[in-house]
């Protein structure tokens, strides 16, 4: 088994070093800076008070014929279309991209080639502290990692890529419509990244009463058009974000944007990617 993990971000190395750790194949393709920082250094990371070094092997170019089994595309929104050109020619049959979009399935297809795609997120975060990744996977019951096939089958290559998940000890679900979860992950991720980008202080904005209170309507708001438009909220947890009272959702965010898991999760992301939560922003209230 052969695994790419095209883009060396977060997301990507993080992956990278759990396939790894499961005794995958597995290869990062990097570029700029961390392509420097991986071909010196290798791939390091933050595994408790120790920093090891994952068995990953690096490239800088990807060529027609080096065929991987799977390709994981971790890459940012604005990056997704040269990325999807740059393997069209590659003839690897399989390409996971686990990229927040609201781009319709067809559009990736059409650059890339008919059935190789296999529309995923990620369920993880964190961030370098200089060259070495101190990431981790998000809790299954708040966000495994998700993925499903466009027709929404179970097909082999789905069972196959649970199978990777689970050996590589990665929680993960799989739902009959990608798109529709996407846009619930959307309706709730784009006010928490409005509200840091709103705050005086957005590391504190948690202690903003009157931001938490904007947001929780933001949500709310969201969850209850894509219930009005026909959307079956998915996973089916979303629904709490539109039935409970916005006081006590307010004071819910509160706590959870003060937190570690906050800072780590939903923080360090959006102040990170404010172009590509700005876009996703864009989309996502243009669609509904």
């Amino acid at each position: 088994m052969r695994i790419l993990i095209y883009g060396a971000g977060v997301i990507g190395c993080l992956y990278a070093t759990l396939f790894s750790k499961a005794g995958y194949n597995t290869t990062i393709y990097a570029r700029g800076k961390r392509l420097e920082s991986l071909e010196k250094d290798g791939l390091l990371y933050q595994n408790g008070d120790e920093i090891n070094s994952a068995n990953v092997t690096v490239i800088n170019k990807l060529h027609k014929d080096d065929i991987f089994d799977y390709i994981f595309l971790t890459v940012r929104e604005n990056q997704l279309h040269q990325a999807l050109t740059e393997l069209k020619d590659n003839d690897s049959p399989n390409i996971v991209t686990m990229v927040n979009s609201l781009e319709k399935y067809e559009i990736w297809e059409e650059i890339c080639g008919k059935d190789r795609i296999i529309p995923a997120f990620p369920g993880a975060g964190g961030s370098f502290q200089g060259d070495v990744l101190n990431a981790s996977l998000t809790p299954w019951i708040i966000q495994p990692t998700t993925f499903a096939e466009i027709s929404g089958e179970i097909t082999s290559r789905i069972q196959e890529l649970a199978a990777i998940f689970r050996k590589s000890k990665i929680p993960y679900q799989i739902v009959k419509d990608m798109h529709a979860w996407q846009l619930c992950h959307l309706a709730m991720v784009v006010p928490i990244a409005d509200a840091y980008y709103e705050a005086d202080n957005p590391e504190k904005a948690g202690k903003d009463y009157k931001l938490m209170s904007k947001t929780a309507k933001r949500m709310k708001l969201n969850y209850r058009n894509l219930h009005r438009i026909g959307y079956t909220l998915s996973p089916k947890k979303m629904n709490l974000f539109r039935l409970v009272p916005g006081p006590i959702l307010s004071i819910v965010l509160s706590l959870v944007f003060l937190s570690n898991f906050g800072n780590k999760f939903m923080y360090q992301h959006s102040m990170n990617a404010p172009d590509e939560m700005r876009e996703l922003h864009r989309q996502f209230y243009r669609y509904v």
